[in-house]
C-alpha cells in the first residue's frame, strides 16, 4: 500500500470507529497527512478526548483497529506510530500511565520497520515525551521532526507545548504561529489562547478560544473549548460565566472529569462546601490524577476534615510513586501541595528539581512559594520576579508575591500584590484566598 492510501486509511478507520475529528486528524497528521480538521497530540489540548464516548469505547476501538491490521501488515511503520497515540490519550483519561510504556513500545517497533525518516514516530515520541513531562526529549523529537517534515502541523503542536514549559517563551510563541500558518483549527487555536494568557493577555486569548468553540465539530471539541472557556472566567472571578461555559460543555459532550472538575471548584469558591467535597470524591475515584487529588486534599483541610486529608496526601503520593515508575517527571504538585499542606523542606526539593528539568513560570512560582515557606524570603523574591516575567495574570502567583514580600517587610509593595491577588480573582484558592484577605486587613491596620 502506498504512503498515501495508508495515511488515508488512518482517517477513514477512525472515522468509521466513530473517534472524534480531533483525534481523527491527530493520527492522521502523525501519518503525515494534511487535513483541515482540528489536530492535536499533547498532554494539554489531548483533553477534548474526555467525552464519555471517548472514555467508553472510540480509543479502545481505534486500538483495536490499529491492532489488527498490524497483525495482517505488521512491517507498517506508520500504523505503529499512530497506534502510540490513542494509547498516549489512554493514560491520560484512566491515570494509568502503564499506557505510556505501551506507546513507546509501538514507536519503537515503528523506528525498526522504517528506521529512516520517520517523522511520523519522531513526532509520536515528541508527543509522548511532553506526556511524560520530559520537554527536553520532546523538543528534540519535534526539532528532529520538523528537520524532515517542517509543513507538517502537529510538528508544532509538539514544539509549542514542549518549548512553553521549558519556559523558552519566544520559540513556543514562534512555534504556535507556525501551527497556526499551516492548520487553523481548534488544536492550534486552543495553543494560541494559552500562550497569549501567559503573556497576560486574556480578552485576546478568550477570542482565540472563541474561534476554537466555532470550530468545532465534535461534542468533544466543544466541551474542550467551553472547559477553557469556564477557566478563563473563573481564573478572573467571574462564576456566573464560568458556571455558564462549565454547564455548556456537559451539555454539549456529556460529563468529564475537567468539568466535573469545573462544578467542584465552583462549589467551592460559593461556600458550598458540602457539594464541593462531594464533587471531589467523585472525580479522585473516577480520575485519580495528582492535581484533583491535591485539591481535594486542600479542600479537606478547608472543611476540617485533616484525617482524610491526610489519606490523599498518602494517595497523592502513591500515585505520583506510580506514574513515575511509567517515566512520569512531576514534581510540581508535589511542591506545591508540600509547601501549602506538608514539609516545607521537601518543598524545597521537590520544587527545585522542577526548576532544574524546566524553567517555566509555574516551577518558578513553585520554587518562590516552597522557599517562603521554608522560611528563605530573600532567595523567594528572585524566584517570584522570574514567575513575572510574562506579565500573566494569576491571582496565585500575586498572593505568593505578596506574601513574600510581607515575610521582609516591604509591607506597601505586599499590600499592592494581595490587592492585586484579591483584584483578579477572589476566590482563587478555598485555603489561600482567607488568608490574602487577613494578611492585607493586619497590613492595612498596620499603617
Amino acid at each position: 500500500m502506498s504512503n498515501r492510501s495508508r495515511r488515508q486509511w488512518v482517517a477513514s478507520l477512525l472515522a468509521a470507529a466513530g473517534v472524534p475529528l480531533v483525534l481523527v486528524a491527530v493520527l492522521s497528521l502523525v501519518s503525515g497527512r494534511s487535513s483541515d480538521v482540528s489536530t492535536d497530540s499533547v498532554p494539554q489540548v489531548a483533553a477534548v478526548g474526555d467525552s464519555p464516548a471517548a472514555r467508553g469505547g472510540t480509543l479502545s476501538a481505534a486500538i483495536q483497529a490499529y491492532q489488527k491490521r498490524l497483525r495482517e501488515f505488521p512491517t507498517d511503520g506508520l500504523t505503529w506510530a499512530a497506534l502510540s497515540i490513542p494509547y498516549v490519550e489512554q493514560a491520560r483519561i484512566t491515570a494509568d500511565p502503564s499506557y505510556y510504556a505501551k506507546a513507546q513500545g509501538a514507536l519503537e517497533r515503528s523506528f525498526q520497520v522504517k528506521p529512516a525518516d520517520n517523522a511520523e514516530a519522531m513526532i509520536g515520541m515528541g508527543a509522548l515525551a511532553n506526556a511524560r513531562h520530559d520537554f527536553a526529549a520532546g523538543r528534540d523529537w519535534g526539532e528532529k521532526a520538523r528537520a524532515i517534515r517542517p509543513d507538517t502541523a502537529a510538528v508544532y503542536g509538539v514544539l509549542a507545548d514542549s518549548y512553553t514549559q521549558l519556559g523558552q517563551a519566544d520559540a513556543a510563541s514562534d512555534a504556535v504561529q507556525h501551527m497556526l500558518d499551516l492548520q487553523p483549527g481548534v488544536s492550534s487555536l486552543t495553543r494560541a489562547s494559552y500562550d497569549l494568557e501567559l503573556h497576560g493577555r486574556v480578552d485576546d486569548a478568550r477570542t482565540a478560544l472563541q474561534k476554537a468553540l466555532d470550530d468545532s465539530t465534535t461534542p468533544s471539541d466543544v466541551a474542550f473549548c467551553r472547559y477553557y472557556l469556564g477557566e478563563l472566567a473563573f481564573n478572573s472571578g467571574q462564576l456566573a460565566e464560568a458556571q455558564k461555559q462549565y454547564q455548556a460543555g456537559i451539555t454539549a459532550g456529556g460529563e468529564s472529569p475537567a468539568l466535573e472538575q469545573g462544578l467542584a471548584k465552583l462549589a467551592a469558591a460559593r461556600g458550598n462546601l458540602d457539594e464541593a467535597l462531594s464533587g471531589y470524591q467523585r472525580l479522585t475515584q473516577q480520575l485519580p490524577l495528582p492535581q484533583y487529588i491535591a485539591e481535594y486534599a486542600e479542600l479537606l483541610t478547608v472543611a476540617g476534615h485533616g484525617p482524610q486529608a491526610k489519606a490523599q496526601l498518602t494517595l497523592l503520593d502513591a500515585q505520583q510513586r506510580l506514574f513515575a515508575a511509567n517515566g512520569v517527571t512531576d514534581d510540581l504538585t508535589a511542591a506545591t501541595t508540600q509547601a501549602d499542606l506538608g514539609d516545607p523542606a521537601q518543598a524545597v526539593t521537590h520544587a527545585q528539581a522542577e526548576w532544574n528539568h524546566r524553567h517555566m513560570i509555574l516551577a518558578a512560582d513553585a520554587l518562590a512559594w516552597a522557599l517562603h515557606a521554608d522560611g528563605q524570603d530573600a532567595a523567594a523574591l528572585d524566584y517570584a520576579d522570574k514567575a513575572a516575567a510574562l506579565s500573566y495574570r494569576n491571582a496565585l502567583f500575586a498572593y505568593h508575591r505578596g506574601m513574600i514580600l510581607k515575610g521582609l517587610h516591604r509591607d506597601a509593595e505586599a499590600s499592592q500584590a494581595l490587592s492585586t491577588a484579591l483584584a483578579i480573582n477572589p476566590y482563587f484558592s478555598p485555603l489561600q484566598a482567607p488568608r490574602a484577605r487577613a494578611a492585607l486587613a493586619q497590613l492595612q491596620a498596620a499603617r
